[in-house]
């Protein structure tokens, strides 16, 4: 499929009457993910993406610790509101600093002073959400996420039973509000590991899930579990870590990141092996971690991040660019893919 295909593919989220572009933008870098980024520099990517056609734009006060979204806001808040579909997410609020001595943005390499504490109930949802909207400055954003409601992001089990328990008494209540007053035209949650995909799908009706890592080039992990529950569930997919924070879009480089944080000799040797085959066929890396993960019926977009126009540009060239059928092929021979995997040439 042509790159204009997939800017101009319109795929649904569940059972909404929500559609999104089968290819979008992730803005967590916006927030300085791994290192410092000029508001020249964000704005120039933003434009990029809007120039290249780009019309999904996914954010959350998390990144940045609100820096994500003032930058996407600025330069959104210029363009067409009609001609695109904007997300952000929700879970944490914000306030100033108990201790301004010790305060760090950690772990990103920037971003605004403030500081972030998790909650899931009515209330924090709500106001999440009208934090939001100021930060963007914008009048409604399309979708809502539940953010890292998975346990590796809270201190004990108990801590993260009390988060479940209050999106389930209080959080879910106000989403649907929202949904079903026409604020928002969609519900999603966003999954790290593949645990989390069956009971977020069975269990909190939602349209879809962002899944990052357990589906990619990499880690098919999600294939015959999590995602057979979403299909059953009418949850469809947006592919949030399409390059696995990092890898599959740099190839084995210093300080090589995976998982957002540093990649082990396992998965090196799993990226070269299948960086071999890459050179063999002569297609690039990045252009198969994306195309991948669009053959799958559930996955309605992708949404990549990037922190400057080069690299909106070269994601816009491997969307387009042929892979042969010999390829995917190739993958499935050596082990190097799931053999149920679909892949574009299916």
């Amino acid at each position: 499929m042509s790159e204009k295909s997939f800017l101009e593919e319109m795929r649904p989220l569940g059972q909404s009457h929500c559609v999104v572009p089968a290819f979008g933008f992730g803005a967590a870098h916006l927030g300085e993910l791994y290192a410092k980024l000029s508001d020249a520099d964000a704005r120039a990517t933003i434009e990029a993406a809007w120039d290249g056609r780009v019309r999904y734009f996914d954010t959350a006060p998390w990144y940045g610790h609100g820096l994500s979204e003032q930058r996407l806001g600025e330069v959104l808040r210029s363009k067409p509101r009609d001609e695109f579909k904007l997300s952000t997410k929700v879970g944490r609020v914000y306030a100033k600093p108990a201790n301004m001595e010790q305060y760090s943005t950690a772990p990103w390499a920037g971003g605004l002073p403030l500081e972030p504490r998790f909650d899931y109930s009515y209330d924090g949802v709500m106001r999440s959400y009208e934090d939001s909207l100021q930060r963007l400055g914008v009048t409604h954003v399309d979708i809502l996420v539940i953010h890292d409601l998975d346990r590796g992001y809270h201190q004990s089990e108990d801590v993260f039973d009390r988060h479940w328990r209050d999106l389930n008494a209080g959080g879910l209540k106000a989403l649907h509000e929202l949904k079903d007053a026409g604020d928002i035209q969609a519900i999603g949650a966003g999954v790290n590991t593949a645990d989390m995909i069956t009971p977020m799908a069975r269990d909190l009706g939602l349209d879809f899930l962002l899944v990052a890592m357990p589906y990619t080039l990499l880690d098919q992990a999600a294939l015959n579990d999590g995602f057979q529950v979403c299909a059953a569930n009418e949850v469809s997919v947006v592919i949030g870590a399409p390059f696995a924070s990092g890898l599959l879009a740099t190839g084995i480089v210093d300080d090589a990141k995976y998982n957002y944080g540093a990649a082990d000799g396992d998965v090196l040797g799993k990226v070269r092996a299948i960086s071999d085959i890459c050179e063999r066929f002569d297609v690039a890396l990045p252009a198969a971690a994306l195309q991948f993960v669009l053959a799958h019926r559930l996955v309605a977009s992708v949404i990549p991040g990037a922190v400057s126009a080069g690299q909106i540009e070269s994601n816009l060239q491997h969307l387009a660019a042929t892979i042969p059928a010999e390829f995917w092929q190739a993958l499935r021979d050596e082990g190097l893919i799931d053999a149920d995997a679909p892949t574009p040439d299916c």
